[in-house]
């Protein structure tokens, strides 16, 4: 897929990967449509973003992703990218109920909501991307709701790429740990950490391919993909060292 003059909306685009995603996609001729909650922010992102047009709402109410698909009926577009989410770290024991709610209603509900709502926008051949994570893998430590909730987006892009093939190319993205204000929250050391422009580079060059999966960087997220297939008795004991605070 070449993005020159294509019609792309990115839910999640006031920050982080998605604000670098609508930055590197405008700077190829994409025509973006930006969503968020926080307009203020989508506003800044526009500024770089030449014709954009901003369209806010909040992924965790199914309702305001209605009214945003009611708004785009008449568009016919090109790509649907999802990178909105949430995160809080903890230890299970430690997680906060009204959070995790949320974590849940964003990052799962809210990716089943782009699933059942946004296809009908999509032209035939387009592309629906869902954003999944490296941390839907394995169950690793402090990662909790948000891991969870990962591995489900993993598994319904899976279910989606057979559905809705083969009018809608279905893609899947599973970043490593990229530098944005949800990692900022982990106190743990975190390997082959990208900048949102690393990142946006990689999912760009993905989205251009074939495959299915787009995952990076490959030097982390092969060793993952690793101990998903090892026994338990060994990939358990590997992780019990792992979301421990760096040693001073």
């Amino acid at each position: 897929m070449t993005f020159a003059g294509k019609r792309i909306w990115i839910i999640g685009a006031s920050a982080g990967i998605g604000a670098a995603l609508a930055r590197a996609l405008a700077a190829e001729g994409a025509r973006l449509i930006l969503s968020a909650r926080d307009g203020a922010a989508l506003e800044v992102v526009a500024a770089h973003c030449p014709g954009a047009e901003i369209l806010p709402l909040d992924l965790g109410r199914r309702d305001t992703l209605a009214a945003a698909v009611d708004r785009l009926r008449q568009h016919n577009l090109d790509a649907v990218i999802s990178t909105a989410a949430l995160y809080h770290p903890g230890r299970v024991s430690d997680l906060d109920p009204r959070q995790t709610e949320d974590i849940v209603r964003v990052n799962l509900l809210g990716a089943l909501a782009v699933a059942q709502l946004t296809p009908p926008l999509i032209r035939d051949g387009g592309q629906l991307v869902l954003f999944g994570s490296v941390a839907g893998y394995f169950g690793l430590p402090r990662g909790q709701a948000y891991s969870a909730t990962k591995a489900a987006v993993n598994n319904l892009a899976e279910t989606l790429r057979i559905e809705l093939a083969p009018r809608v190319d279905v893609r899947l993205v599973c970043p490593g740990f990229v530098r944005t204000r949800l990692t900022d929250k982990n106190d743990f050391a975190m390997p082959a950490l990208l900048s949102p422009e690393e990142a946006a580079a990689e999912v760009l060059r993905g989205l251009s391919g074939r495959q299915f999966e787009i995952h990076f960087p490959k030097r982390f997220t092969l060793a993952v993909k690793a101990l998903r297939a090892l026994p338990y008795a060994l990939s358990l004991r590997l992780t019990r060292r792992l979301g421990q605070p760096p040693a001073e």
